[in-house]
């Protein structure tokens, strides 16, 4: 069977196509994302303004298009921070159900845990006994601890790349004085006795912080998923990399191959957040997964699907 599952995030909007059996996913078709940036002026007002709005519709119109060719027989498409906060939510939700024939199911912070840790962990199982997954998105940063069977602990956290971004670092490149504000408010928000144990499981981390530095770090002149996913960061080179781009304004920062324009302006805050969760939990090193949200939906419709 061939179906896709659709994450609408904070910043960006990813596609996955794959065909499935019982037994899981046999083999990825497509896999693909863009900045859509649904986020842009949530945390300030609650309220996805109309532009997003038709850029959103335009993205999922072309998805749907992307679909039809690959015959997929079941979309399922999910939406997460910036829909969650957003007081017009139900208003955007029936816009687009209305325009493309897309019905968006908007997770609750313990469901997007849940299921990027499925996502995260699925190319690692049988690595360790106990697994942390550490996703930092646009509008919220999901820490989730378990074991191959299940969760055994989550926290869904109101930090997040764009979030951050728009609320402390406006300027580019930011003042020192934005950067230590940014730098104790994450470490406040953080909370110690729950990552106190993360140092001793398999920690990875997903989206496009992690994958962006992954890029970056090996200087890869394109993006090649089998040299990201796996990939090991280790605490020095997250802040080795923080500090060649603290300096810079969003233009440079845009020429930079390995950062695409639409992550730019938020890199610094999506960087700043992992060195936050690093320094907080004592963690040397994390490996990062090119899977994440997008393949726990599709796990979760497998089970569904043929269980």
């Amino acid at each position: 069977m061939r179906i896709a599952s659709i994450d609408i995030g904070t910043n960006t909007i990813l596609l996955l196509i794959a065909d499935v059996n019982k037994n899981g996913i046999v083999n990825v078709l497509h896999d693909e994302q863009v900045i859509a940036r649904l986020g842009k002026g949530v945390d300030a007002n609650q309220i996805i303004n109309q532009e997003t709005f038709v850029r959103a519709k335009d993205f999922l119109i072309y998805y749907k298009d992307v679909c039809s060719s690959f015959s997929v027989e079941q979309i399922s498409a999910v939406g997460t921070s910036a829909l969650r906060d957003a007081h017009n939510k139900i208003e955007f939700i029936n816009y687009i159900k209305d325009e493309v024939g897309l019905s968006i199911e908007i997770l609750s912070g313990d469901e997007e845990a849940q299921w990027t840790y499925r996502g995260g962990i699925s190319n690692f199982i049988g690595h360790a006994e106990q697994y942390s997954v550490v996703d930092i998105g646009g509008g919220s940063t999901e820490i989730i601890t378990g074991n191959s069977i299940g969760i055994l602990s989550k926290v869904s956290l109101d930090i997040g790349s764009v979030r951050i971004t728009e609320r402390i670092l406006k300027d580019s490149p930011p003042e020192i004085s934005a950067l230590i504000e940014a730098h104790e408010f994450i470490l406040s928000t953080i909370p110690v006795e729950q990552i106190q144990t993360i140092r001793s499981t398999f920690t990875i981390g997903v989206a496009g912080t992690l994958t962006t530095l992954a890029a970056l770090h090996q200087q890869l002149p394109e993006y090649v998923p089998e040299k990201i996913d796996g990939y090991h960061l280790t605490f020095d080179d997250i802040c080795s990399m923080f500090a060649s781009l603290k300096d810079k304004s969003v233009e440079q920062i845009s020429a930079i191959p390995q950062i695409s324009a639409g992550r730019a302006d938020i890199i610094l805050a999506g960087i700043m957040i992992l060195m936050g969760f690093m320094e907080k939990s004592g963690l040397k090193q994390i490996t990062v997964s090119d899977r994440g949200l997008r393949y726990g939906i599709m796990l979760k419709d497998i089970e569904r699907i043929f269980h």
